[in-house]
């Protein structure tokens, strides 16, 4: 019965998400649900189904990818209605879904497979993956590669992050270079140091480029 909850899930998501070209596509949610569960595994914690369904279903309801997150979460009720989940693990994955985005702000997370679907989430937004997702998202959002005029935002409400004025190169300053110090898992941590130190060696070359003097 699992299987089939998993089956339906990733047909599911496929259909919703399958033709995103903001780096939300079915390849980031199959590389968080490959990073999550193997995280799961490393550390020896947590309930893989529901780690899988929360990373399977993590991005339906985000505001970035429908009109508004009210319409987001109605699409994924009406997958849970029509999937006969239990209410147990129906709570369990909204849970993780409503409490790991970098947006919400929680310094607490409801359960260690909500810290461990965030950790495969953020280890998805760094190195060279985060940084290619960075700029197909900035592209796809009508934002510039970089323009130096945009200072870096300090503080910031959703809203604000999510609609304010920014570029591809300030994401890496707002967000990316702040992930792996926030992450969960030692496993994460142990992942993310070399994705870290790709995106920092990136930046400096992009800064050198940016400002050549022949």
């Amino acid at each position: 019965m699992e299987n089939y909850y998993i089956k339906s899930a990733e047909a599911f998501v496929k259909e919703q998400l399958g033709e995103d070209k903001s780096g939300h596509d079915w390849h980031h949610i199959d590389r968080v649900r490959k990073l999550s569960l193997f995280i799961a595994g490393k550390e020896a914690k947590g309930n893989k189904t529901i780690i899988e369904l929360g990373a399977l279903l993590h991005d339906i309801p985000d505001g970035k990818l429908n009109d508004t997150e009210e319409i987001g979460w109605k699409k994924l009720r009406s997958w849970f209605a029509q999937a006969q989940l239990d209410g147990d693990t129906i709570q369990k994955v909204e849970e993780i879904i409503s409490s790991i985005s970098f947006s919400a702000k929680k310094d607490t997370l409801p359960s260690i497979e909500a810290m461990i679907v965030q950790d495969g989430d953020r280890l998805d937004a760094i190195g060279a993956i985060g940084i290619a997702r960075t700029f197909a998202y900035g592209g796809a959002k009508g934002q510039p590669m970089y323009d130096p005029s945009i200072a870096v935002r300090e503080m910031w409400s959703k809203e604000e992050y999510r609609s304010g004025k920014s570029s591809s190169i300030n994401h890496f300053h707002e967000k990316l270079l702040t992930l792996a110090s926030k992450l969960n898992t030692d496993t994460a941590k142990v992942i993310a140091k070399e994705r870290h130190d790709y995106m920092e060696s990136f930046l400096k070359q992009f800064y050198k480029e940016w400002d050549v003097s022949l």
